[in-house]
């Protein structure tokens, strides 16, 4: 997950940001409902966990301003020590997807954060994912390529995974990175080893490779022919 984090408490902010970044997360932060308001509107983010009480610009004028007029629909969860009811429903009156009262339980706000996301993806349930001739079942990992079996590592298999939930959209070699080994970085070849063992499946299954090199970014799945069953 791309996750950004928008909290004047430096303690609580850095806790939330160490420990989404070692879980394998995206993580960028702001302190301030300005500085905020300027990431969310020109980041790409999956989610964005938002303190209440910001200078310049409060949690809820943030979260207004960020449906209404910039028309983001970036999953939001509050977190605040504010627990009175008035402000749970004002919250969610300004656009907010989830709310939680200080303190909280890192492992929580995770799992709050994972579910705002896949519900926004429509990938609440497993399912298959589905680009032409090739089929990713999430549930057991299987892909096949008109129906027949194609077997990947699990790293090709999280790669494939990842670009083909949103085709057509690059990924940054450094995202990619991430996904597959956290903090752990790896060899210098070894995202381009991976992916040219999962372009050489590919294409040894179906003639050709819908994965494309963006020079000097990263990668994307090239798809004009998308479903999902």
């Amino acid at each position: 997950m791309r996750v950004l984090i928008v909290e004047d408490d430096l303690d609580i902010a850095t806790n939330l940001y160490e420990f989404l970044e070692s879980r394998g997360n995206t993580v960028d932060m702001a302190r301030d409902g300005v500085s905020g308001m300027h990431l969310a509107t020109s980041g790409d983010f999956d989610a964005i966990v938002l303190d209440l009480g910001l200078p310049g610009m409060d949690g809820l004028r943030l979260c207004q301003k960020l449906r209404r007029e910039a028309r983001q629909d970036v999953p939001v969860l509050i977190l605040t020590a504010r627990d009175v009811l008035d402000d749970k429903l004002a919250a969610f009156d300004c656009g907010a997807d989830d709310y939680l009262v200080k303190p909280f339980a890192l492992r929580e706000v995770e799992a709050r954060l994972k579910a705002l996301v896949l519900r926004r993806r429509g990938r609440v349930i497993d399912r298959k994912l589905v680009s032409g001739a090739i089929e990713f079942d999430t549930a057991s990992l299987a892909v096949a390529v008109d129906g027949r079996p194609v077997h990947l590592s699990r790293k090709c298999l999280r790669l494939l995974e990842m670009m083909m939930t949103e085709p057509n959209r690059v990924y940054a070699r450094t995202e990619l990175e991430q996904a597959l080994w956290g903090d752990e970085h790896p060899q210098s070849d070894s995202l381009r080893s991976h992916m040219h063992m999962l372009r050489r499946a590919l294409t040894d299954a179906r003639g050709h490779s819908p994965i494309e090199t963006v020079h000097g970014v990263g990668y994307r799945f090239a798809s004009v022919d998308v479903g999902q069953a």
